[in-house]
């Protein structure tokens, strides 16, 4: 990385400030289109659903209430998704795999400019409503989450600073972190995914690997499966697993409603999405990393800058990080079913020997195969009951990390987002919270069950402390036009 979005001074003007705004998991991608099979088909993803205006009209309200004073909004992950841009260019501007014309792009840094233009275009009203907020004097710190990983193209955060039409002065007001950020001395904020190790970045300090054609980014385990299943399963919604998390009845009547008319070969897309997603995990998580050996320290000092810490600080938290999926194969073909299958293959295939000897000794009905079968499915239901999916982080995980995380920055507050659920709590006397979501999250298909509120973490002055020192944050809610506490 060039580290052109660093500038290093004696003195540091993000260092300080009264009022911050921590917002997370706005997952803005590109507009899907009506599909004219079934409407239903991505709607999460239709314009309709878009939060644009509503942030707008939010960091308005905000800027009015603190009559005048300046606001440092931390933008802390997953604000863009990189991995739901299916859309290629109508002219090939550079190679594509099979895969890519089927599932999206890699994240090549071609290719990130190419997916970042299109966001762009989808969301003028984002973008102008941060550009109004920072001419107005305040400041704007991306942190990079794990849907957005791409934003560590250098080329791609020009782009982002085209998008808000600033002029030299105002682009020092913007920042792109790649992991953290120290608030005021007071509050360590984190995207969360690095304690994930579904959806780390296995080296957030230098993500980018090696490819055949072009140097890309490494992709952790979720991001891929999002790219190789979720992106063909379109009526199931990426950003709430209560949306395809189904009885079986509930199952049955979803495929014969929807999956025959849109997606009959449901299971084959499954399948085949998952064999990819493990090979391609494995092949991100042991590709070597692109060094430039004399610009190693550059980089852990750009980034400490960038974050208000210290090389020292940015060196012990990467170290706190849980450790990537790669080194829990098993743990990954769990999370994909592919273990059930290989089992219920095996088991077919003993089923089928043992119906080839006996037929040898005497010929039997084929449907004594079934009555065989049915044997296993008693070690099959022990089995599928004894896994307990990864995919959600149990609290105790974030809880040391948070613990630990403050401990190194010497912050008594630590705001993570990547859950999507928004809470307020203490561990052991480090204030804890997370910001929640903006995101498209629906429990149903038709998108009418909301998962959950927009919420954000305001920290701002204490009216208790007469010397104006000590902040307070709290969880907020923007609805109707109104900010709501929460928690």
């Amino acid at each position: 990385m060039s580290g052109e979005f660093s500038t290093h001074k004696s003195d540091n003007p993000f260092r300080h400030c009264n009022h911050t705004l921590v917002a997370s998991d706005i997952h803005l991608t590109t507009a899907e289109p009506v599909h004219p099979k079934d409407k239903l088909w991505k709607r999460y993803k239709q314009k309709e659903f878009f939060i644009d205006a509503a942030f707008e009209a939010f960091l308005l309200a905000v800027q009015k209430d603190v009559f005048g004073d300046k606001i440092e909004l931390v933008l802390s992950g997953d604000i863009f998704d990189f991995d739901g841009v299916t859309q290629l260019p109508l002219r090939q501007k550079f190679f594509m795999t099979w895969y890519e014309k089927r599932r999206g792009l890699d994240p090549e840094e071609r290719k990130s400019r190419f997916k970042m233009k299109l966001i762009i275009e989808d969301h003028p009203i984002f973008f102008r409503s941060l550009k109004n907020f920072i001419k107005n004097g305040n400041r704007v710190i991306f942190i990079i989450g794990n849907h957005d990983l791409e934003l560590h193209w250098d080329s791609v955060k020009r782009q982002v600073l085209g998008a808000l039409e600033l002029n030299s002065e105002e682009r020092e007001r913007v920042r792109f972190n790649n992991w953290f950020y120290i608030s005021n001395e007071d509050t360590l904020i984190e995207h969360g995914n690095q304690h994930d190790s579904h959806n780390n970045c296995q080296n957030p300090i230098n993500p980018i690997i090696s490819g055949r054609i072009k140097k890309r980014i490494r992709l952790p385990f979720g991001s891929i499966a999002n790219r190789f299943m979720m992106n063909g399963m379109g009526y199931f919604n990426p950003h709430s697993d209560r949306s395809y998390i189904m009885t079986f009845t509930q199952y049955l009547k979803f495929a014969l409603k929807h999956l025959l008319k849109r997606e009959p070969l449901i299971m084959w897309t499954w399948f085949w999405g998952a064999v990819a997603t493990l090979y391609v995990t494995f092949r991100e998580g042991l590709t070597p990393e692109v060094k430039d050996p004399l610009r190693v320290e550059d980089q852990v000092e750009e980034i400490a800058f960038n974050s208000n810490a210290t090389p020292k600080i940015v060196r012990a938290l990467k170290e706190i990080h849980a450790p990537a999926a790669i080194f829990d194969p098993l743990g990954v073909m769990r999370e994909l079913w592919l273990d059930r299958a290989f089992i219920v293959a095996i088991s077919a295939v003993i089923v089928f020997e043992i119906m080839t000897l006996i037929n040898l000794i005497v010929p039997v009905s084929f449907f004594w195969t079934f009555a065989l079968f049915a044997l296993f499915i008693p070690f099959f239901i022990f089995y599928f009951k004894s896994i307990r999916s990864k995919v959600i982080v149990p609290l105790r995980f974030y809880e040391r990390a948070a613990k630990l995380g403050a401990r190194i920055t010497g912050v008594k507050r630590v705001i993570y987002g990547h859950t999507h659920e928004f809470m307020h709590t203490n561990f052991g006397g480090i204030e804890y919270l997370n910001s929640g979501t903006w995101s498209p999250a629906f429990d149903d298909i038709e998108c009418t069950k909301p998962s959950c509120p927009k919420t954000f973490v305001w920290i701002k002055p204490d009216p208790n402390d007469p010397e104006h020192k000590a902040r307070v944050a709290n969880v907020y809610q923007w609805k109707d036009h109104q900010i709501g506490l929460l928690c």
